[in-house]
């Protein structure tokens, strides 16, 4: 299934997680026991498949994509992989339009592998549809290894180097940077005494 869903992100251009990112996802799904996901980027399948591995058996994968043609591609990745359509909900749209329509306090896990440069806005977003002890996941938080390299300006470069400050310093969050794939940043979300 991953071979074929693969296959057709090449075909469309997409980019998907790699096997190690990928697992990753899996492990922090399961080990949250999650049963409410949010996915921004459906690509072609790849990661939702390792989302929905790792989740309960009873969990409901929420994936947004402005592409239709991508996710017609992941509706097919997962009825090879013998996911039921109870399993997933495909939301065509821009992320920043369909994620405030979503419900607060939730979700286990949110993943963002969207427009970098919107990264900050999936943060702001993520932090509300979160439940307390819940995790947001960034990829590409290396960016090819550009994050790290002070001489690398572009936008999306930037737009990750400033999230990860924003991370690290924000007093709800707990984060870790993973360097697998092209770099997962992880953050839990933390109780507050109010709950």
């Amino acid at each position: 299934m991953l071979v074929a869903a693969r296959a057709r992100a090449d075909e469309v251009g997409v980019v998907p997680v790699g096997t190690g990112a990928g697992a990753t996802l899996r492990f922090l799904a399961a080990c949250t026991e999650a049963r409410a996901v949010v996915e921004v980027g459906t690509g072609t399948g790849v990661s939702g498949l390792w989302l929905l591995r790792g989740m309960r058996a009873d969990g409901v994968l929420t994936s947004v994509d402005t592409e239709a043609e991508h996710q017609r591609l992941a509706k097919q990745t997962f009825a090879e992989a013998g996911i039921t359509s109870n399993r997933f909900r495909l939301i065509p749209g821009a992320a920043l339009d369909v994620l405030p329509r979503l419900t607060d306090g939730h979700y286990d896990l949110v993943f963002c592998d969207g427009d970098k440069r919107e990264y900050a806005d999936y943060l702001a977003a993520a932090l509300r549809l979160l439940r307390p002890g819940g995790l947001v996941i960034f990829d590409n938080a290396l960016w090819h290894d550009r994050v790290a390299d002070p001489a690398q300006r572009d936008e999306e470069t930037v737009a990750i180097r400033e999230l990860g400050r924003t991370v690290r310093d924000h007093d709800d969050l707990l984060p870790l940077l993973l360097p697998v794939g092209d770099g997962l940043l992880v953050a839990k979300k933390v109780w507050s005494p109010e709950e």
